[in-house]
């Protein structure tokens, strides 16, 4: 049967392509024109070499040592001319999209919705013209319409659905917010490409700490669409921080998955000390029952500041995760190279 691979390049650009029974990954990215490094094709120089962390796959015996050493195979590093998957996979390719002629895909889309969900976030809605795969956490860069400025903006939404949906965090004189707000309307046509980014949800293979600030959540939202049709054993919690109250969104979609996913738990807290929020203050004040050891996975989005303060913190008290994520955004009014969750 025919398996999706995602193409992680060096640039954070994903490009996914279908590998067919027994077919190296190299074979099925050239099928795709995609250029992956090579220049032997037959395991003896190691030009190919890329990892895969995530996937399960046969490297056969035809390789050399001076190709992929039995260090360089423990670490999960591959030969893509000899890796044939056995299942979906994520492959890492160290270098730029651009020397591999696969720069991120062209996409069109409609607006079906646009929600001003709170004074601070908006929620758009869009169809795009055919499913988009990503991998749950990763971004798309939309075009402001009747611009040439691009923002980023992580996916909410299920992966290899042509339902997609964003929280985009309201800026006051921002391009993007100002179209969105004013101007945006049913049927309205948008341009993105991606997906792109190197915060996405690895395997779900130990306990899953992830924390959120702001419209921080969405790409969280979309890690949980996820993992709702996944048989997922290990906890995960989830701890949301906002400025104020009014700031919280996405509580109903939280309570479904609280009540779809078993292992799924999450708590709301508010930085305002006036508020009557039961939780206040910051995220890093209510992490009394995650686990917090190198038996952990941690994934963390939110803007620079919340970010900062949760890196000073495991730092401060010596916390190391087993891997830690993570993601600032910045709202951006000219800048196009800004991440913005």
């Amino acid at each position: 049967m025919p398996y999706n691979i995602a193409l992680n390049f060096e640039d954070g650009v994903t490009r996914f392509i279908t590998c067919n029974d027994d077919e190296t990954v190299l074979d099925a990215a050239y099928r795709a024109h995609i250029r992956l490094p090579m220049d032997c094709s037959d395991g003896v120089c190691g030009t190919c070499k890329g990892a895969c962390h995530q996937g399960k796959f046969d490297l056969g015996d035809e390789y050399i040592d001076d190709a992929l050493s039995d260090e360089e195979l423990e670490a999960g590093k591959v030969l893509t001319c000899q890796m044939v998957p056995a299942s979906d996979c994520v492959v890492e390719i160290p270098i730029a999209s651009s020397l591999c002629k696969a720069g991120p895909t062209e996409l069109t889309a409609v607006v079906d919705e646009v929600n001003l969900v709170s004074p601070t976030a908006i929620e758009l809605k869009i169809t795009a013209q055919s499913p988009v795969e990503f991998l749950a956490g990763q971004y798309v860069n939309i075009q402001v319409p009747g611009t040439q400025e691009t923002r980023a903006y992580s996916f909410s939404s299920q992966p290899g659905s042509d339902q997609l949906s964003f929280l985009i965090r309201n800026v006051s004189g921002g391009l993007m917010s100002t179209w969105l707000v004013g101007k945006a309307r049913t049927g309205d046509s948008l341009s993105l490409n991606g997906p792109m980014g190197s915060f996405y949800l690895r395997p779900v293979e130990r306990p899953v700490l992830m924390l959120a600030g702001g419209t921080g959540l969405a790409p969280f939202l979309a890690m949980l669409e996820y993992l709702k049709v996944q048989d997922v054993e290990h906890p995960i919690h989830l701890i949301y921080g906002v400025t104020n109250e009014d700031d919280l969104v996405g509580l109903a979609a939280l309570e479904v998955f609280a009540d779809i996913i078993p292992s799924f738990s999450y708590k709301t807290v508010v930085a305002n000390p006036e508020s009557q929020h039961p939780l206040t203050g910051y995220v890093t004040h209510h992490m009394e029952d995650a686990a917090l050891d190198q038996a952990t996975d941690v994934y963390l989005c939110g803007p620079p500041p919340m970010v900062d303060a949760v890196l000073g913190y495991f730092r401060d008290n010596t916390i190391k995760p087993h891997s830690f994520h993570y993601e600032k955004f910045a709202p951006s009014l000219v800048s196009t190279k800004e991440k913005v969750a």
